[in-house]
C-alpha cells in the first residue's frame, strides 16, 4: 500500500464539448499571460486552436491553458450547462462554481474543463453531491472514508472501463443461442484522474456545499480509508441495496473481495424467507416481499439527508413495479440489445447474485433466444434509461397463442447494491450508530488506517 507524505492532488473532468462557457470570480492569472483575468469567458476550437474571448480579451493557445486564482478558496469560477445524471432518468445540466485551478485542454476538437485541486476540497463536494450537506455527521464521515478510499484504489489501478465476452452457440450447452456477458467497472480516464458524474463519483463543486458539517466530516477523516491485508480497499457504493448487499465479482470483474461480501442489510434475519436465491420462488418471495431492512424507510427526515433533488424524483426504490406492453418491450430490447428478437415470449432468470440481482438473463423472442449480462447490462436492455436494480421478477399476462401481451417487472433496491447501501447508512446514523460501526457492517472484514 502506498504512504503519502502529504494530500494529493487531483484532476478532475468537469466538462467536454465543442464550446465552454464559464465566469471567473476573483483575480485569476495564467502562465504566458501579464494581465489578470476576471469574468465571463467563451472557449471554442478554431483552426485547430484554442480561442478563449471575453469582452476585453482573446488568447489563442495551442493546446492547453491553466487560469489560477490569486485566492485559491475565496475566489472560483462557473462552468455553465455541466450535465449531470448523464443516461440516467434525472439527466438535466446545471451551473457549477469550483475552487482552485482551471485548466481548458483541447482534444479531438473539443475542449475539456478540468478542475487541478487537493483531494480533501474535492472529497468535501463529493460527500455533498452523492449525500446531502444537511447530512448527520456520522453518515458523512462514513461515506468520507469509502469516498476517499474508493478515489486512491482507483488511482493506483488500472481498469477497463468495459470488458465484453460474447459466445458463440456452439461454445454453450444450449446450442440455439449465443451468450453476451458485459461488465462496467470505473474507466481509467486519460486526459485527467476522475469525470465529475455518476460514472466516477458525483463532484458538483462548491454549489451543494451548503453546510460546516460536510467540511468537519473530512477534517475528522483526513488521510483515512478502508484497507485489507494492507491494501486500500476498492470501496463500492450505491443508493439502496434492496435489503441484501451484492458481491463484487456479480456486479464487476470476477475477482472476490472479502470485504466485498454480500451483507445483510439488518440486526438479523428476517422471519419467513428464505435467502437461497438459486430458488425462483425464494426470490420472488423476497422482491415481491416488504422485509425489514436498514434501507426499507419512507421517513423524508432520513431520505432528505441521502438524495438531492433530482434523486428524490424516484418516489420508491425499496420495492418498485415497471409495466410494459408487448409491443414496448420488444421495441426497446430491439433498440438497446441491438438484436431484433420477434416477439418476446419470456424473460428468464439464467443465474441470481446473493442479492437476488440478476447476473444473466435469457431473452427467449419468437426469432431468436440469447443470454445477457452481467447487471447492469441488464439493467440498459429493459429501460429506456436504466432499471433501478437488476434484482427483478418478470411476471407475464395476456398469453395469447404463446405469446404475452403485458409484462410486470417488480424489482427490489436501487443500483448495484455492492459495498456502502446509502440509504441503509443513512438510516443507521439516524439511529445512533458511529460511522465505523456503519462501515464495519457494509465492509465486514476491512479496517480503518491513516494513510496521511
Amino acid at each position: 500500500m502506498k504512504k503519502f507524505k502529504q494530500e494529493p492532488w487531483i484532476t478532475v473532468g468537469i466538462l467536454t464539448a465543442d464550446k465552454i462557457d464559464f465566469e471567473l470570480y476573483g483575480d485569476f492569472h495564467s502562465f504566458g499571460f501579464r494581465q489578470i483575468f476576471s469574468g465571463p469567458f467563451s472557449a471554442e476550437i478554431i483552426n485547430d486552436r484554442i480561442i478563449c474571448r471575453s469582452k476585453s480579451d482573446k488568447m489563442e493557445i495551442s493546446d492547453e491553458i491553466i487560469f489560477e486564482p490569486t485566492d485559491p478558496i475565496a475566489e472560483s469560477f462557473l462552468i455553465k450547462d455541466v450535465p449531470i445524471g448523464k443516461e440516467f432518468h434525472w439527466e438535466r445540466k446545471e451551473k457549477q462554481r469550483f475552487i482552485y485551478q482551471l485548466k481548458l485542454l483541447k482534444y479531438e476538437q473539443k475542449i475539456i474543463a478540468i478542475n487541478f485541486l487537493p483531494l480533501e476540497n474535492y472529497l468535501v463536494s463529493v460527500i455533498s453531491s452523492e449525500m446531502s450537506a444537511k447530512s448527520s455527521l456520522q453518515l458523512l464521515k462514513a461515506h468520507a472514508i469509502v469516498s476517499r478510499s474508493w478515489l486512491l484504489r482507483q488511482l493506483e489501478n488500472k481498469s477497463l472501463d468495459k470488458i465484453e465476452i460474447e459466445s458463440a452457440p456452439d461454445q454453450l450447452e444450449n446450442k440455439s443461442e449465443g451468450e453476451k456477458i458485459v461488465w462496467y467497472d470505473k474507466q481509467e480516464h486519460e486526459l485527467y484522474d476522475v469525470c465529475s458524474d455518476d460514472h466516477c463519483q458525483r463532484f458538483h463543486g462548491v454549489t451543494k456545499i451548503t453546510t460546516e458539517i460536510a467540511r468537519q466530516a473530512i477534517e475528522q477523516t483526513i488521510g483515512q480509508v478502508l484497507t485489507d491485508n494492507g491494501n486500500i480497499c476498492d470501496a463500492r457504493y450505491s443508493k439502496s441495496c434492496g435489503g441484501i448487499s451484492e458481491e463484487f465479482e456479480n456486479v464487476w470483474q470476477p475477482v472476490h473481495h472479502n470485504y466485498l461480501k454480500s451483507v445483510l442489510d439488518y440486526k438479523f434475519e428476517p422471519d419467513n424467507y428464505n435467502l437461497d436465491f438459486t430458488n425462483e420462488v425464494n426470490s420472488s418471495k423476497w422482491i415481491k416481499g416488504n422485509p425489514p431492512a436498514f434501507c426499507n424507510t419512507l421517513d423524508n427526515r432520513i431520505l432528505s439527508q441521502v438524495m438531492q433533488d433530482y434523486d428524490r424524483e424516484t418516489k420508491n426504490f425499496y420495492r418498485w413495479k415497471v409495466e410494459y406492453t408487448q409491443q414496448e418491450l420488444s421495441d426497446l430490447i430491439k433498440q438497446k440489445a441491438g438484436i431484433d428478437f420477434g416477439s418476446i415470449i419470456d424473460l428468464q432468470p439464467v443465474e441470481r447474485g446473493k442479492s437476488a440481482r440478476l447476473v444473466k438473463l435469457r431473452i427467449v423472442g419468437s426469432k431468436k433466444n440469447f443470454v445477457i449480462g452481467k447487471e447492469l447490462e441488464i439493467r440498459k436492455v429493459l429501460s429506456k434509461t436504466h432499471l433501478l436494480s437488476s434484482a427483478i421478477i418478470i411476471d407475464r399476462e395476456d398469453i395469447r397463442n404463446g405469446i404475452p401481451f403485458r409484462f410486470k417487472i417488480y424489482g427490489a433496491g436501487w443500483g448495484h447494491g455492492v459495498g456502502l447501501c446509502q440509504i441503509g447508512a443513512a438510516v443507521m446514523a439516524y439511529r445512533g450508530f458511529m460511522f465505523d460501526e456503519i462501515l464495519t457492517h457494509y465492509f465486514s472484514n476491512a479496517r480503518i488506517t491513516k494513510i496521511y
